[in-house]
């Protein structure tokens, strides 16, 4: 679901993405200033801002509030949430279709200035990230979420309680070697990547037989493994099915890449009011963290509210945006 910005090795296929259809339509935001919300304070009245996203659950609901942010601080916003995959929005970005949207570092270290070996330590990662990509292409990396969105293992609600709780990558890979009938799904591609299955076996020195890997596509690992048929499911770690099918996620201490967001910005734009959209940014992802990115992730995906809707209600529940 949420492949295309987790590609380390791949990235010649996200050429293959074809741009989904976003709205158009300006949307005339209110005069910033007004104080009845804490977005109200910071005055864009005068700024045009085109706002993009990916095309994925996440993505949207992220796109959706930076839309009705901006519109609070009284910048005119053309609304372009929903472009396509990862190399879709990034053009955009580029070459100025939009002015801003939400990337996760991770994508941005690894994909988009073409590095390897990415910090494991979210701070110092958005930092490079942020110091080259504005030296190299003028884009803002503004704020960092508290959510990081990466790979990650998850058990079922029974199999938890029968061991006692959550596990951590170390005692998965401990249950996984003293039980040889254990299974662990995973997507096809999972095994291979560079940042995938390779990076648990090389922390927990266990590397996982194939007898014990069980391929199946994204959407059923998640009820298989909540159905007690996988010991183990890869997931994704702010995925609105765990919550909804009661998974616990296996603690991961610095295992997977790290895969936070950060709001990009096209520096001519950021220049006009850089205060503001440094403190808007932290404004809006400080709060999101894994559990709250999850459950407005779950109620899109899994309860079919809209983006648009979730978002707003997220703003005001934060005293972002007036009711």
């Amino acid at each position: 679901m949420r492949l295309d910005r987790k590609i380390l090795a791949v990235a010649a296929a996200l050429l293959l993405v074809i741009a989904a259809c976003g709205g158009d339509d300006d949307t005339g935001g209110t005069d910033g200033g007004d104080g009845d919300s804490a977005l109200a304070d910071y005055d864009l009245s005068g700024l045009s801002i085109g706002v993009g996203s990916k095309d994925f659950t996440e993505q949207l609901v992220l796109g959706e509030i930076m839309v009705q942010a901006f519109e609070e601080a009284g910048a005119t916003v053309d609304n372009k949430v929903n472009l396509g995959g990862t190399v879709v929005a990034r053009e955009a970005l580029l070459n100025g279709d939009i002015d801003v949207y939400m990337e996760y570092n991770g994508t941005g270290w690894t994909l988009h200035l073409g590095n390897d070996e990415p910090s494991f330590d979210p701070e110092q990662l958005t930092a490079d990230v942020k110091a080259q990509d504005l030296a190299d292409n003028n884009i803002q990396w503004l704020g960092r979420s508290a959510f990081n969105d990466t790979y990650g293992f998850a058990t079922g609600p029974a199999f938890t309680e029968e061991n006692g709780g959550a596990f951590t990558m170390q005692s998965m890979a401990d249950y996984l070697a003293a039980n040889s009938d254990a299974s662990l799904c995973l997507e096809s591609e999972f095994p291979s990547r560079p940042d995938g299955l390779v990076l648990f076996e090389q922390a927990t020195g266990y590397d996982v037989p194939e007898s014990q890997i069980e391929i199946l596509d994204t959407g059923i690992i998640y009820s298989e493994t909540a159905a007690g048929n996988c010991d183990f499911g890869e997931i994704f770690t702010t995925d609105g099915r765990i919550p909804a099918l009661e998974l616990a996620v296996v603690e991961d201490d610095g295992v997977m890449i790290i895969y936070n967001v950060s709001m990009n910005v096209r520096d001519d734009l950021y220049q006009e009011n850089p205060e503001a959209f440094d403190e808007i940014a932290v404004l809006i992802l400080e709060p999101l963290t894994d559990d709250v990115m999850a459950e407005l992730n779950r109620r899109v995906s899994v309860e079919g509210e809209d983006a648009a809707e979730v978002a707003r209600s997220f703003l005001i529940d934060q005293g972002l945006i007036s009711g």
